[in-house]
């Protein structure tokens, strides 16, 4: 049997921090989905289709990694495509808190889906979509911060 994982988020944009955990993810399960969020209380710099079509290139030679969208209760999509994993990354203390919730609640929702924590490589650490946003926005270099597709796509966005 397979082993399925998804890899969630907002991915607004995706970070090498991100690319780190799902090459790490793609390493241990048989195929992991990325799924971006689609979270209506959020203002994004990027549609969904664009964040996709971003990841899809920033994950063309990972061949287990497909890329995939999903409103609504994670866990339902989880079942939905037979993942019997949910693989999220951990910057710091504070991550753990806010994840910790929300595995709780998928647990209590479905008890077969288990939730994997990979800490993020120690480079990644201080890095957010909102952190790279923000030098963007400024015109600050985002080079080692982003695949290059990303990059060529924040500087048209902020231009």
């Amino acid at each position: 049997m397979a082993s399925v994982a998804v890899c969630p988020g907002s991915f607004d944009p995706i970070t090498l921090g991100h690319l780190d955990i799902i090459k790490r993810g793609a390493s241990v399960f048989d195929k992991v989905y990325v799924c971006v969020l689609n979270n209506s209380s959020k203002n994004p710099l990027f549609s969904v289709e664009e964040r996709m079509e971003l990841i899809r290139e920033a994950t063309k030679d990972i061949a287990n990694v497909e890329v995939d969208s999903f409103q609504g209760l994670l866990i339902e999509y989880a079942q939905e495509i037979g993942a019997k994993a949910i693989l999220r990354g951990l910057r710091a203390v504070s991550d753990f808190e806010y994840e910790m919730q929300g595995t709780a609640m998928n647990r209590k929702l479905n008890e077969d889906i288990e939730t994997f924590f990979m800490m993020t490589n120690n480079q990644y650490s201080y890095l957010s979509s909102s952190i790279v946003k923000e030098v963007a926005k400024y015109k600050g270099s985002v080079r080692d911060l982003v695949p290059a597709c990303v990059e060529k796509a924040m500087v048209a966005k902020y231009n």
